[in-house]
């Protein structure tokens, strides 16, 4: 039974990985829908909360139907880390997590995220901070290390632990690898043999599949956190559950779940952020959400390029009629 400091997530829960410019209140709640136990916030700027920054600020929404939720932040700084602790407390998520793990040259280059895993005194220095500005539970999501030279992620996670920290996600890839190579589950293995070491660990990368979740689940982790394969596919977390349970697998989603969901992601994006930029951003899905259709590029085109909503219902509409006996590539 994998528990968060008094919030309990059942025997193996699957968690949805934070991510920028995805992990939204539409893209969540489909999530959860279709099975992830724990949702996370897209990463929240410190510097942006405490400046009180629009996009900042619109990501601390979070809603009753989405819990247990963490709202996720990110910086280098201990002022804006611990007032930003103070911000997020008020939003009333489950817990805090913060991002120690973000690869990107734009976040790096603050010294937060992953930038933060060649300096691991000031992370711990800094993640006690954190502890002691908020009475919500805190978490960390990391990766193995800056490079292949620098992993030190069990000593990492003792002392995380040492600091009140309540469960730590690991990315089992380094900052040098980016999103490239395999990702190292030997590490999580450690990690979890680790006889220190009691919190609840999450194991996170490279889970595209219900076979892949078993095989990180055999590293003793204490659940799995879901990323880059749950875009435009909420359906994998009920997969990888029913695979738990049979040991078979469902059915793909059939066009005319893949239209509803489209349709249901479509609209809650519109209702969330305005219709504007809820089609503008919208457009980033529709690809994943059609994957594997025969002949669809030519519809895709004309999906990113509407701006009108009637027209984008009669294009899905189309694709409902056009695909409704399932030309899906497995």
């Amino acid at each position: 039974m994998a528990k968060i400091a008094d919030i309990d997530l059942g025997e193996f829960p699957l968690l949805l990985a934070p991510m920028e410019d995805v992990s939204d209140p539409p893209f969540r709640h489909l999530c959860k829908k279709y099975g992830a136990d724990m949702l996370y916030t897209e990463f929240i700027s410190s510097d942006g909360l405490i400046r009180d920054a629009d996009k900042s600020i619109k990501k601390l929404d979070i809603f009753d139907d989405e819990r247990p939720i963490g709202i996720q932040i990110f910086g280098g700084d201990f002022e804006p880390m611990m007032r930003s602790a103070e911000i997020v407390e008020a939003a009333k998520p489950n817990l805090l997590d913060i991002n120690y793990g973000c690869p990107v040259k734009n976040v790096v280059c603050r010294n937060a995220g992953a930038a933060i895993l060649k300096d691991i005194p000031k992370m711990i220095k800094l993640t006690e901070a954190v502890v002691k500005s908020t009475k919500l539970p805190v978490t960390v999501k990391t990766r193995l290390g800056w490079d292949e030279n620098s992993i030190q992620i069990e000593s990492v996670v003792e002392q995380l632990q040492d600091i009140g920290v309540q469960a730590v996600s690991i990315h089992a890839r380094t900052r040098a690898q980016m999103y490239k190579g395999s990702a190292n589950w030997d590490y999580l293995k450690k990690v979890k043999e680790n006889s220190r070491i009691k919190i609840p660990i999450f194991g996170n990368g490279d889970v595209d599949s219900p076979e892949k979740a078993i095989e990180m689940q055999n590293t003793g982790v204490d659940g799995v956190m879901i990323g880059r394969a749950a875009i435009g596919y909420p359906w994998i977390f009920r997969e990888i559950k029913h695979f738990m349970k049979t040991g078979t697998h469902l059915e793909p989603p059939s066009t005319e779940e893949r239209v509803y969901a489209t349709l249901e992601h479509l609209n809650r994006s519109i209702a969330w952020k305005g219709e504007k930029l809820g089609i503008l951003e919208m457009r980033r899905h529709y690809a994943s959400y059609f994957r594997g259709f025969d002949n669809i590029r030519e519809t895709r085109h004309k999906l990113v390029n509407s701006e009108n909503i009637n027209e984008l219902y009669d294009i899905i509409e189309d694709i409902r009629v056009k695909y409704a006996t399932s030309n899906i590539e497995s």
